[in-house]
């Protein structure tokens, strides 16, 4: 195996050999840590720890939370010293990453005793996808599935005399909405950020195009498709009723929506419950909506939306790695993922246990149209990635900031962005 480049110092590495390897305690249990970054989901993931302890009383299990910069910091640390935690979330930003290094336990054949095609019989095609490495082989056990879409403000469409987004929504009803709204109440329309997941990829989905082709080994954005969705989202910034990129640097679409700043922006499920917590000021001012479609599409019906999933996992040599494979066979069923869906904070992703999760914002009075999201897994698109994303994906933002910055026109940064695409994904195809 590469050797994981080493960028942390050593007693970072000397207090993750204390902190998060498993070990056994004077009270004669076997005391294991699942490490998160997720701060909204530490209960769920507490209470599913807790009702495999009732099953297995000789074991304990600790919830830890950091956050997301510092989650991914420590565990590259930790696998480069062979001491990673004993259970924790892979991202598929990361999963193609660590498991190609080897250091992701093989869970392929996890349910063999239990039921043949454990996964394909309970899990999405996406939700698979989300846990294979570069091999086809499962390194983790589905944990939740998500998608994107719009999130509006009731009132300003009020104030405004438009009538609020639905299915029938275009790409035209989106700008011509942001520009009555922008009139008549002085807000922001629809705040176009620069993201991937969260910004311009569902576009050039719903337009036709692709982020990556389809085998994976060559970027898209030499396809009509791809142009059509990137020209129109990133040509909603040359309007008055969408701020700036440098207003975003600042500023946070979400934040100015909840401030009362915009009238829309895009949003995923796992952030719904907490935004119904942290901005109870807000409550019934706010709903959501479809993805808008596009009205013209180069091929296909003009619906999309990105879909993403995290995954359970460990170490393919850690201590405790028969104990956490047991665990992570546990979160991996029906039960366990009844449980967790039942928070409100995470779309399980075994198929049928999704409904907790809706039933969770009626219980606490949200009045939400959760419902949509589950509607839109039926067009969803599963998440770029390739083993070679952690070397594209920041040279690719570069070259977006360079077209929202007026630094280079659209087929200027299209051509660069699949070159850079391409190279790097060559050369992670030649070993290098």
């Amino acid at each position: 195996m590469k050797k994981i480049p080493r960028i942390t110092a050593f007693v970072l590495t000397i207090t993750l050999l204390l902190s998060l390897s498993g070990c056994g305690a004077t009270d004669g249990k076997t005391h294991l840590k699942l490490q998160i970054w997720d701060v909204a989901q530490r209960d769920s993931m507490q209470a599913i720890c807790d009702a495999y302890t009732a099953k297995n009383p000789d074991v304990t299990i600790e919830v830890q939370v950091t956050s997301w910069n510092e989650y991914w910091t420590k565990l590259e640390a930790a696998a480069e010293s062979n001491t990673m935690p004993d259970i924790f979330w892979m991202h598929t930003n990361q999963i193609l990453y660590y498991s190609d290094f080897g250091m992701l336990a093989d869970v392929t054949d996890l349910y063999e005793d239990v039921e043949p095609n454990y996964y394909e019989n309970h899990f999405s095609e996406i939700s698979i996808g989300n846990a294979q490495g570069s091999n086809g082989r499962m390194y983790g056990v589905p944990k939740d599935k998500d998608n994107i879409f719009l999130v509006y403000n009731r009132e300003m469409f009020d104030a405004a005399g438009v009538a609020y987004p639905d299915d029938t929504w275009t790409w035209d009803d989106l700008t011509a909405a942001s520009a009555q709204i922008y009139d008549k109440t002085g807000k922001y329309g629809f705040m176009a950020y620069n993201d991937d997941q969260m910004g311009y990829w569902s576009f050039v989905y719903q337009a036709g195009g692709c982020i990556l082709t389809e085998d994976k080994t060559q970027g898209g954005f030499d396809q009509p498709g791809t142009k059509k969705g990137m020209e129109f989202y990133v040509g909603m910034q040359n309007n008055d009723w969408c701020p700036k990129q440098a207003y975003f640097a600042e500023t946070a679409p979400g934040t100015a929506f909840f401030s009362e700043v915009g009238s829309m922006y895009i949003e995923g499920n796992w952030e719904l419950m907490n935004k119904c917590i942290n901005f109870p000021n807000m409550k019934g001012k706010w709903d959501i909506a479809p993805m808008p479609k596009c009205p013209d599409p180069v091929s296909g019906d003009g619906r999309a939306t990105i879909s993403n999933g995290l995954c359970y996992a460990t170490a393919a040599h850690g201590k405790t790695k028969d104990i956490a494979l047991d665990v992570i066979k546990f979160f991996g069923t029906e039960e366990a993922q009844l449980l967790a869906s039942s928070y409100g904070a995470a779309i399980s992703a075994y198929n049928g246990t999704e409904q907790p999760y809706f039933d969770a914002f009626d219980k606490a009075g949200y009045d939400i149209n959760v419902e949509i999201v589950m509607d839109q897994f039926e067009y969803g698109v599963q998440n770029v990635n390739n083993a070679a994303k952690p070397k594209w994906k920041s040279p690719v933002l570069d070259e977006m900031n360079k077209l929202y910055n007026g630094q280079q026109n659209l087929d200027s940064a299209l051509a660069n962005i699949q070159t850079i695409i391409n190279t790097e994904t060559a050369k992670k195809l030649a070993g290098d």
